[in-house]
């Protein structure tokens, strides 16, 4: 007796050349995308939002205009993306820390050193949010993920104080918002303004002995707003 076989229906399957071209389009694509944003940091933190046209962005980033609004949509867009990333990047930094919560004395320590080194490492981070500043913050408001930034910095930090202040070192009634404002501020306005500083000073506010003095003023300051006893934590 004769049996008949149903064949199923087979997907055809995608050549491995198509496969690998649609991965090397899709890396070519990341590659100019990531080189557009290298470049448009660059120059907004050179010329400034009005003064960083997307002519020049283009050209540093050896592309062409027309990929800036199609990955990007305008030049407000790679703007908004650009602060974005640069938060990105110092939230990705402080990950690398990898601070033990449980030790919080050395972990706030660290935490404050990371903040003020980054200023001055990072120069353009501080020349971008300047200028946001200036434009009163109206690229930023317009991120939907500025707060996601933030938020995680001022999590570490209350994680932070909440166990040292059940081992009773630090106080309680510390927010971390505050001390977030307190931490950013110092290192911030110290590097902002380097330049009038020294001059309305009269000394330079920037050589390495001054920058290690400000460092460990703004620690101790710190360390002795949170300790249970007001007192700098040894």
């Amino acid at each position: 007796m004769a049996t008949s076989k149903t064949t199923s229906a087979r997907k055809p399957k995608t050549p491995v050349a198509a496969r690998r071209g649609t991965g090397v389009r899709e890396q070519n694509a990341q590659n100019t995308r990531d080189s557009i944003l290298r470049a448009a940091i660059k120059v907004f933190s050179k010329h400034g939002y009005d003064g960083g046209s997307v002519e020049k962005i283009s050209r540093l980033a050896k592309s062409y205009d027309r990929m800036i609004y199609y990955y990007f949509g305008s030049k407000e867009g790679l703007y908004i993306q650009v602060i974005e990333e640069i938060y990105r990047r110092m939230n990705e930094a402080e990950a690398e820390l990898d601070l033990d919560v449980d030790q919080p004395v050395e972990a706030l320590t660290r935490m404050t050193h990371f903040v003020m080194d980054y200023y001055r490492a990072h120069p353009e981070f501080v020349t971008l949010l300047n200028t946001e500043n200036l434009h009163k913050g109206k690229h930023i408001g317009k991120s939907s993920r500025a707060r996601e930034y933030s938020s995680q910095l001022i999590s570490l930090l209350a994680q932070i104080l909440e166990n040292g202040a059940t081992r009773g070192i630090f106080r309680k009634d510390v927010s971390a918002r505050d001390l977030y404002l307190l931490i950013a501020a110092s290192g911030y306005f110290h590097m902002s303004n380097r330049y009038t500083l020294s001059s309305f000073l009269g000394e330079d506010i920037a050589l390495p002995e001054a920058v290690a003095h400000w460092k460990a003023f703004v620690l101790d300051t710190v360390l002795r707003k949170v300790h249970s006893t007001g007192r700098a934590a040894a």
